[in-house]
C-alpha cells in the first residue's frame, strides 16, 4: 500500500489502481481529492471536513462515494442520493477496495465548556493503517501505522506519547500537523521518537511511503 501524506490531517492511500482518501480539510491541496474512488471523513470540522472539495469530487466522478458520521453526511446526502454512507463506531465496509473498520465515538476534549461533537477513526486493511481523526482512540487489534495527531489545540505531546505507547503500532506518521512551525518540529521528532516505543516518522506533503 502507498501512503501519501497530504498538509494536516489529509492522507491517500492507493493499491491496486485504486485510491481512498482520509479527512480533506481546508488545510489541504485543492487537488487533495484528484483521483479518489472513495473518501473517508472523521468529523465535521473545516480541517478534515471541507464540503467544496467534497462536492467537487463527487460532481467529477459519479462512481465517487463518501463515508462518514451523520453529521456529516446530511451535509451532502441530499444532493448525492445513494452515494453517501453514515457509519459509526463498530461498522465495517470496503471502499475502493480497502477493508475498513469505525472505531470511536467521540472528538477530544477541546475545553469542558465546549460540548464534544462525534469522532470516528477508520482502521484500514486490518490494522495495516489507522486514522484516529481529533480522537486518542485505540483500537482493539494491532495497528502497524499509526497516523498520528502530533499538534492540536485538544492534546499536548505527553499525551500524543502515551498514545503512541497504547497502541504500540510498527510505526506512526504525523498528521495534523499544519499548526506546528518548523522550529518545533525537531522538539517532537525527539522527543516521540524517543519516548513513544516506535518508529515515528514525518512525511513532507505530498512524500509518499510504503507501508
Amino acid at each position: 500500500m502507498k501512503l501519501t501524506k497530504k498538509s494536516h490531517a489529509c492522507v491517500r492511500l492507493e493499491k491496486g489502481g485504486r485510491t481512498l482518501v482520509l479527512d480533506p480539510g481546508v488545510f489541504s491541496e485543492e487537488d487533495a481529492t484528484a483521483g479518489a474512488d472513495a473518501i473517508l471523513v472523521t468529523h465535521e470540522h473545516p480541517d478534515h471536513f471541507d464540503e467544496g472539495k467534497l462536492r467537487a469530487a463527487l460532481d467529477a466522478d459519479p462512481a465517487v462515494e463518501i463515508w462518514t458520521l451523520a453529521s456529516v453526511a446530511q451535509q451532502l446526502s441530499a444532493a448525492f442520493p445513494g452515494r453517501v454512507h453514515t457509519v459509526g463506531h463498530g461498522d465495517t465496509f470496503t471502499a475502493a477496495g480497502f477493508d475498513v473498520q469505525v472505531h470511536g465515538e467521540l472528538h477530544a476534549v477541546i475545553h469542558p465548556d465546549i460540548p464534544r461533537i462525534t469522532n470516528v477513526g477508520y482502521l484500514v486493511d486490518g490494522g495495516q493503517v489507522f486514522h484516529p481523526g481529533d480522537a486518542l482512540t485505540v483500537p482493539d487489534q494491532q495497528v502497524e501505522t499509526l497516523m498520528l495527531p502530533v499538534m492540536a489545540p485538544w492534546n499536548k505531546i505527553s499525551e500524543v506519547i502515551e498514545y503512541v505507547r497504547e497502541v504500540k503500532p510498527q510505526r506512526a506518521y504525523d498528521i495534523h500537523d499544519a499548526l506546528l512551525t518548523d522550529l518545533a518540529r525537531p522538539i517532537y521528532d525527539h522527543q516521540i521518537g524517543a519516548l513513544g516505543g516506535a518508529e515515528h516518522l514525518r512525511l513532507a506533503p505530498g512524500a509518499s511511503a510504503e507501508v
